[in-house]
């Protein structure tokens, strides 16, 4: 097994990546045998994996509350279902929840940990490619509203994050390709490692082998946990996170959330990113063409045509990442670094889209 460690202080938490099942010592480890659990999971997860958790946790006060599958799941009403459930089995802050499924689990069941009663534990075990690299670390946690995504939310650390790429098995090509997309930026932004590993071994990772998956996915962890535990709040270094995401969020909803899964809108818009640096100067058109083409040799979509910055543009402008009226950009330098900007000529946006 694999471990990593992130956040500071109080809210240091230990990340453990395995190809077993489920690490029943780790899980019960945090778990106190008097404690209440709540698994929230959705209607997309095997019914045996769900049993099997239920199983493994040593404790007779387990409950499960299912959400429906996708992206409109994380939503307000779903929220204050699952406080309802909370309230009415009498939780209390020695008691927790486990969100047990992808992204959209470890968002809302997270959220839900961090506003109820101030604040009770929880524990990710995330089991799509996508949430297992990017959303189960770095304690963002948060819903969607019907002016954009993650708009309400809070920093909120888990307990434990469990990691298994049994899951990444039964995983559908679209999701799994999602996640690669997650995996992918961590290799632009700040992980040279990473990005020979990709260069080197394209064919096995759309293969699933579960060597090289262990590796991308230790490699991306370590590079999100270090830069979450240096900014935990995304005051400062953690925006390099969001590479590709004001453009990528912006084609989601722009979609209703429909159309692309979140790491296809995100590497289209890691593309679009990438050619506003290069349109900035800070990339040469060699760079540009060696970030695509590795975008293309694990099997991505690199076409962003159908999508026009008109169309996109008060998406864009509702971003989260606008201050005082200007938009922040994470921009991509000749070192392979991410870097964030209000500067840069608009026109260079236009540009990208046109390109």
């Amino acid at each position: 097994m694999i471990e990593v460690y992130a956040g500071k202080g109080n809210s240091k938490y230990k990340i453990c990546i395995t190809d077993k099942a489920l690490p029943k010592n780790e899980l019960n480890k945090v778990i106190d045998k008097k404690a209440k659990v709540l698994i929230v999971t959705d209607s997309g997860l095997p019914n045996a994996y769900v049993r099997t958790l239920k199983q493994s946790i040593k404790n007779s006060n387990v409950y499960v509350h299912i959400i429906n599958k996708g992206e409109k799941a994380k939503s307000f009403k779903n929220y204050q279902q699952i406080l309802k459930k909370l309230i009415d089995l009498k939780f209390s802050r020695t008691d927790l929840i486990v969100a047990f499924g992808g992204g959209v689990v470890g968002d809302i069941a997270g959220f839900s940990a961090a506003t109820f009663l101030r604040g009770i534990d929880y524990i990710q075990m995330p089991t799509t490619l996508l949430s297992q690299v990017d959303s189960s670390v770095g304690g963002k946690t948060a819903i969607n509203v019907p002016q954009g995504k993650n708009l309400v939310g809070a920093f909120y650390n888990p307990k434990l994050v469990l990691i298994s790429t049994t899951y990444l098995k039964t995983l559908s090509e679209k999701e799994y390709k999602s996640g690669l997309g997650e995996v992918i930026k961590y290799a632009f932004i700040d992980n040279q490692k990473l990005r020979s590993l990709i260069e080197n071994n394209p064919q096995k990772i759309i293969n699933r082998e579960n060597k090289i998956l262990i590796k991308i996915i230790e490699e991306s962890i370590k590079t999100k946990s270090k830069i979450v535990t240096k900014d935990e709040k995304e005051s400062g270094i953690r925006a390099i996170l969001n590479f590709g995401h004001t453009f990528g969020h912006a084609i989601e909803a722009f979609t209703g959330y429909k159309k692309l899964s979140h790491g296809a809108a995100i590497t289209l818009g890691m593309v679009i990113a990438s050619k506003v640096s290069f349109f900035e100067g800070h990339i040469k058109d060699y760079q540009l063409e060696n970030i695509i083409n590795l975008i293309n040799s694990i099997g991505l979509d690199s076409d962003h045509s159908n999508y026009k910055y008109s169309a996109l543009k008060k998406y864009i402008m509702n971003d989260k990442k606008v201050a005082n009226g200007k938009l922040n950009l994470i921009m991509i330098n000749k070192n392979y670094k991410a870097f964030r900007t209000n500067k840069f000529q608009v026109n260079n946006i236009k540009k990208a889209f046109n390109v």
